[in-house]
């Protein structure tokens, strides 16, 4: 038995697609060719290989992510997945947010931030360069109109650079994408014994 998960947690749930996800042993050689994989692959998540329904599509989505989240130079890792913890939270896609919140704390080998996030949500004591970076992405995501000229001087404030702003801008309207892509394409769910 399997139930639809609600809580943040940076326990990655199961996700389940709704779709039925590209079978890699029947993939076409342009489904093959978008996932970037040989029929001897097989990590690849069901996600990625219920995007694959759409070629066109995920042949531009995986660079694409693949630069935002990825690229050297900038604002680090952790920062961007920050973002994308504040943007999966506003739109409450528990998987997401679950994922970023788990490389965020590997990457800087310290949950107490995501601990503190999914504890307290916008209330969550953290230094003054991630508040600025948690709260330009949580109302960049909640209204793009709410990011407000005082919130670009915060992020300045805190620290970061123009190109730094533009990364965090583009983590923040990435994730605005991808998890409606998460809820539309299926669920978290965590498995339960059955009595």
């Amino acid at each position: 038995m399997s139930r639809v998960i609600h809580k943040f947690t940076r326990n990655v749930p199961h996700w389940q697609p709704r779709v039925v996800p590209v079978d890699l042993a029947t993939a076409t050689p342009e489904q093959l060719e978008a996932l970037q994989v040989t029929p001897s692959n097989t990590k690849v998540s069901d996600y990625v290989l219920t995007l694959a329904h759409d070629v066109e599509s995920l042949k531009v989505r995986s660079p694409l992510f693949n630069a935002i989240m990825y690229d050297p130079g900038g604002m680090s890792r952790a920062e961007r997945e920050l973002g994308a913890i504040a943007a999966s939270m506003v739109n409450r896609c528990v998987y997401c947010a679950a994922v970023h919140a788990d490389r965020h704390a590997k990457i800087e080998k310290d949950d107490s931030v995501t601990d503190e996030l999914f504890a307290k949500g916008e209330k969550a004591d953290l230094s003054p360069r991630n508040r600025a970076i948690f709260d330009f992405s949580r109302k960049l995501s909640e209204a793009p109109s709410q990011a407000a000229p005082e919130d670009m001087a915060a992020l300045r404030a805190a620290g970061l650079n123009e190109e730094e702003i533009l990364d965090l801008i583009l983590s923040a309207a990435l994730f605005g994408w991808a998890n409606r892509l998460m809820h539309v394409l299926g669920d978290p769910v965590r498995q339960e014994e059955t009595a």
